[in-house]
């Protein structure tokens, strides 16, 4: 899916991409994604939209490379690395190798497991993502954070005196992290106040000269670590703000297009652990703007015989309907066998 808006049309500092701003150039199924499906892809883009002044994305191997060969072709444009992955990629290699936030994420599931049915279940753990984990960092060490204080406090009041004790079997491990604990969150804050920059400034020549302002004023913990992490973020964002020419301002995030798939899954609902489904279509609708007009002009410009035909062709068969026709005729055995 490629998502695209005008420089010109770029909301004003402070603001943020929304579904909104954004419409929809290019929506392309495909059996398999790598560089040279992505660069086909990007090269058929500009019959609609003319070559862009820039691509942000998440700089997935198959995106990075393709993304690397267009513009090159392309010298045009620029490839702008998404911030939320660019940070979540300096924390990842900041603690995957950390023992002390190893044991920390082992102890929380543990935790989790052994007092989600139990009367002090409100004090559980945040679900640990699988995929991405290194961009669900911050509810993990929030959580960590505020159960740490909580117990600082003596178990404060809304915590009941028949709890106690098992809070304290289950969940007093926490303490053993306080040192750990001070110093992600002075990372998790890093980490937030250059999104938020990012986000809210995007590229331009002088937005390294904000970021420094607001990483200065931050108070916590100070370490050599939190230092490098620092110095790691401002180098990046120095190298992205070059990108941009004089008086220009660019796009530093791909959060919408993230919101936007985020939106199509909660539409696939379970349909979503088979595969998508041609509900797909639907994203274009979601950053469409939908007047009575524009319904009443699509009802009468498109068929449903060019949609089924779209899908048919384009989509080709959801693993949902090969299922449906793989068992079909076959009955369900008979009560006699104990099924009903």
């Amino acid at each position: 899916m490629i998502l695209g808006l005008r420089l010109a049309d770029l909301p004003p500092v402070g603001l943020r991409v929304s579904h909104a701003d954004v419409e929809a150039i290019e929506l392309l199924p495909v059996t398999k994604s790598n560089g040279e499906v992505v660069w086909q892809q990007l090269e058929q883009a500009v019959h609609t939209t003319g070559v862009p002044r820039e691509i942000v994305s998440d700089h997935g191997s198959d995106l990075r490379v393709g993304i690397r060969t267009f513009c090159e072709a392309h010298p045009e444009c620029c490839s702008i690395y998404d911030i939320t992955h660019k940070a979540a990629n300096v924390l990842k290699h900041t603690l995957e190798h950390d023992e002390a936030w190893q044991r920390f994420t082992s102890l929380a599931a543990q935790s989790k497991s052994q007092i989600q049915q139990t009367a002090i279940a409100y004090l559980r753990a945040p679900k640990q993502q699988s995929k991405a984990r290194y961009m669900n960092v911050k509810p993990l060490v929030t959580w960590g954070w505020k159960l740490l204080t909580k117990l600082d406090q003596g178990a404060a009041e809304s915590i009941l005196p028949l709890e106690r004790p098992q809070v304290e079997q289950k969940l007093g491990w926490i303490r053993t992290f306080r040192e750990s604990l001070e110093e992600w969150y002075a990372l998790m804050q890093l980490i937030d106040t250059t999104e938020q920059v990012v986000r809210d400034e995007g590229i331009h020549h002088k937005m390294t000269t904000v970021l420094q302002q607001r990483l200065d004023e931050l108070e916590g913990t100070e370490s050599e670590r939190t230092r490098k992490v620092k110095h790691e973020l401002m180098t990046f964002v120095q190298k992205e703000a070059t990108k941009a020419k004089p008086d220009e301002r660019l796009l530093g995030s791909s959060e919408v297009i993230e919101s936007v798939f985020g939106k199509l899954k909660r539409l696939e609902q379970d349909q979503t652990n088979s595969g998508f489904t041609v509900l797909i279509l639907s994203v274009a609708a979601m950053v469409s703007t939908t007047t009575t007009d524009v319904i009443h002009q699509a009802m009468e410009r498109v068929s449903t015989k060019m949609v089924l035909n779209w899908c048919r062709n384009t989509f080709g068969k959801s693993v949902q309907a090969k299922r449906k026709e793989a068992f079909a005729g076959i009955e369900k055995p008979g009560t006699k066998t104990g099924f009903s």
